[in-house]
């Protein structure tokens, strides 16, 4: 009896963890299952938000362009004198709008520059370095863009005000188009910036998320 008795115990120790055994083997799958979902749920909103990171980009390219080509190709001459008198203004005369071209030039040819990288970005949505990279780079482009715009438009401000203490005369009843050309130009570059404040934005958003 007694070996009948253990022989039995040991036909249901085995039963029991031949099942526990099914049941850990059958829950793993669903696991693994559970985690590549996650994961891939993750890589498509990182991918989605890499996809917008390249059209701010595109769109951070056409305004520093606009901005940059608008103020290096603005001048006027009044057309009131003769040609060996006249009164002339250029974007050149002012050191601030000088920078203003260089500055918004260098914005434009950093954001082509970064188009590959984002797209890298597009195609491993978990790749971190080259997201740090952008963010480092665009941070500088937000100062860079956003000195440049700053120190024109107040250019501008003493251009269509002038400045009674200092007896600076208002130009842009004379020079309308100059005036209104830059001041295009100044709104250009201001809305680089707030591009590239919102990819900032969201590259930070996208690393935070990561870890």
């Amino acid at each position: 009896m007694d070996s009948k008795s253990t022989s039995y115990e040991t036909a249901i120790n085995m039963s029991e963890t031949e099942s526990t055994k099914q049941k850990y083997s059958s829950s793993a799958p669903i696991i693994a299952t559970t985690k590549a979902i996650s994961h891939n749920q993750k890589g498509g909103w990182r991918r989605g938000v890499s996809i917008f990171d390249f059209i701010l980009r595109l769109c951070a390219l056409v305004t520093t362009l606009a901005a940059a080509t608008t103020m290096g190709t603005t001048e006027e001459t009044l057309p009131l004198f003769t040609q060996f008198f006249q009164f002339q203004a250029s974007y050149d005369d002012l050191p601030a709008f000088s920078y203003f071209v260089v500055a918004n030039a260098i914005a434009s040819a950093y954001v082509v520059l970064s188009l590959p990288f984002s797209i890298v970005c597009i195609v491993r949505p978990h790749l971190v370095g080259a997201k740090l990279v952008l963010l480092i780079l665009d941070t500088v482009m937000v100062a860079f863009t956003t000195a440049a715009a700053a120190a024109a438009a107040a250019i501008v401000y003493l251009a269509h005000n002038g400045n009674s203490t200092t007896q600076w005369v208002a130009i842009c009843q004379q020079f309308g188009d100059f005036c209104q050309r830059v001041s295009g130009a100044v709104v250009a570059s201001f809305i680089a910036a707030f591009i590239f404040i919102i990819l900032v934005v969201f590259s930070a958003v996208t690393l935070r998320r990561h870890n």
